[in-house]
């Protein structure tokens, strides 16, 4: 019987049931006690079926095994292992002590290098994330040539994993990406690479592909893991991350009901560092919705699991009219320059700064995101035309603005993304209205309005009946710069010689200000600027 179960449970795992191989070897355990390399199959079956606890115990005991019988390198390795799962389950202290213990085996009983380099990918990990970005990606440089050079393609990936994400944190887009494509190949292309490797691997370097908004690349990873997850039964880790990363990409790609159904099926599935990135993307999607108590509860969530709810909660605070309260956090974000999400923090600085009138932090801001054309995404292309066209419209050059509004519009069609294309068609509406063109201008909003309503953008829909938006859905930001001194009891001539502008102009926009905000006079102006902390 232990002989059948033995077989069955190694077969089972060169097959990736891992569900099968847990119940056979431990069957064939339990009749005779399985040595080190099937209790090296038993654990890792048992954490890719969800069993951490069970794994743990598991690979403690093979461990266990390996010391007794002095096989110093398997010991050593084992409590590499038995760390990794501890640090990636947050017990930092307990995995930072047996990465200690492998270290001392190793040292002292002349492991070979690429098993006693394995703690040191850990440490390189560890040193990024200290901010010592420049150490960590020299001590990764060296774990991914040294497993390499020894064919220890665990030690490899690990290492470059770590190399891309320091090259990102250093601003090195290209060559993080043409890292993280080494590391995908050497998964892909290996069967020695231990499954929590490889769906380790795939989360990473999905996760960093949509940081820097390479949508393209982060596409392609979550078809390949969605067909890795599928390829197995009984798996539990890595799924959670999948939906979290479908629902991203669902969400863009304007099937808002299919994201939602994704982030709340990751809520309750993921676990780890992870929950906290499920629980943002929740929240992103009910925002995005004007489900803004749901969204509320989901960003604190994220945050109690250590995901900043940054930048989706400012600019939810933005659409509730919270001005202040969104430019401060914003101000704050745009210091903190060496984010990896750099790009979104930047388009959340334009609008905040737009919708409070700060036109010369905006437009600094926007000539950052367009910064070096030949290394920007799509995405990032996309959203530096948008945010030129902004500062040109706030800047009454309605016909720069719409050329760059169109450029930001093609692109967005270009990705499949139709909110972003509806948002950007609300815009050319605002430039073609200046422009005296107002036939265009209501087949844009026209436009904008039928994909609103198709996504279940309730808010971005309201604030479209209730007059061309801005970009923060109601004024353009000179239009509150108008507002806010006309509610300072600024006469039509004293604005336009404040503003260096025509009275003529100062007029048209006040106009326009009377027919967004669905008013007809400078008090109801005045009370509007009040209410909406915009004074």
């Amino acid at each position: 019987m232990g002989a059948s179960d033995l077989e069955r449970g190694r077969a089972a795992y060169a097959e990736r049931r891992w569900d099968v191989c847990v119940e056979a070897l431990s069957a064939a355990d339990a009749g005779e006690p399985l040595g080190f390399e099937d209790l090296k199959l038993l654990g890792l079956s048992l954490y890719m079926t969800g069993h951490d606890a069970e794994s743990n115990d598991v690979v403690e005991r093979s461990h266990r095994l390996a010391m007794s019988d002095e096989r110093w390198a398997d010991a050593a390795e084992a409590a590499f292992w038995f760390a990794f799962i501890l640090i990636n389950a947050g017990e930092t202290a307990r995995g930072g002590a047996w990465l200690t213990r492998s270290r001392a085996i190793a040292a002292e009983h002349d492991v070979p290098g690429s098993i006693a380099a394995l703690p040191d990918a850990a440490e390189a990990r560890g040193m990024v994330m200290a901010g010592r970005t420049d150490e960590g990606l020299a001590l990764a440089s060296s774990c991914a040539r040294t497993g390499e050079l020894e064919g220890n393609r665990n030690l490899e990936v690990l290492g470059r994993l770590t190399v891309g994400w320091a090259l990102l944190r250093q601003g090195l887009r290209e060559e993080a990406l043409a890292s993280y494509d080494e590391v995908m190949l050497t998964v892909s292309s290996s069967d020695q690479v231990y499954p929590t490797v490889a769906g380790l691997a795939y989360c990473a370097v999905i996760s960093a592909c949509m940081s820097v908004l390479d949508l393209s690349r982060a596409r392609e990873w979550t078809g390949v893991l969605s067909e890795w997850c599928d390829a197995q039964s009984g798996l539990v880790p890595y799924r959670g991350q999948c939906l979290v990363h479908r629902s991203q990409l669902k969400a863009m790609q304007g099937d808002w009901v299919g994201a939602l159904d994704e982030a709340r099926a990751a809520c309750a599935r993921v676990g780890g560092n992870a929950i906290g990135d499920a629980w943002y993307q929740l929240g992103e999607v009910h925002r995005l919705q004007g489900a803004y108590q749901e969204a509320e509860d989901a960003y604190r969530r994220a945050n109690s699991h250590g995901r900043q709810p940054e930048p989706g909660l400012a600019l939810m605070r933005l659409a509730q009219g919270r001005v202040t309260e969104s430019v401060t956090t914003f101000r704050r974000l745009y210091a903190e320059s060496d984010r990896i999400d750099r790009a979104d923090i930047l388009s959340g600085y334009v609008e905040a700064m737009l919708v409070a009138g700060n036109l010369a932090d905006a437009e600094v801001a926007v000539e950052e995101l367009g910064e070096k054309p030949e290394h920007l995404t799509l995405v990032h292309r996309a959203r530096a035309a948008e945010g030129r066209g902004a500062v040109l419209l706030a800047r009454d050059d309605p016909a720069a603005a719409l050329a760059q509004f169109r450029s930001a519009c093609e692109t967005w069609r270009l990705l499949d993304m139709p909110y972003d294309a509806a948002r950007v068609r609300v815009r050319i509406g605002d430039a073609c209205r200046l422009l005296g063109d107002e036939s265009s201008a209501t087949l844009e909003y026209d436009a904008a309005r039928e994909v609103f309503a198709r996504l279940g953008a309730r808010p971005a829909l309201e604030r479209l009946d209730q007059g061309s938006p801005g970009p923060d859905g109601s004024l353009t930001a000179r239009e509150v710069q108008v507002l806010r001194l006309v509610a300072a009891g600024h006469t039509n001539r004293a604005i336009a010689g404040e503003l260096v502008l025509s009275e003529k102009t100062v007029a048209r926009h006040l106009s326009n200000i009377y027919t967004k905000l669905g008013i007809g006079s400078r008090s109801a102006a005045t009370a509007y600027a009040y209410d909406h902390r915009l004074v």
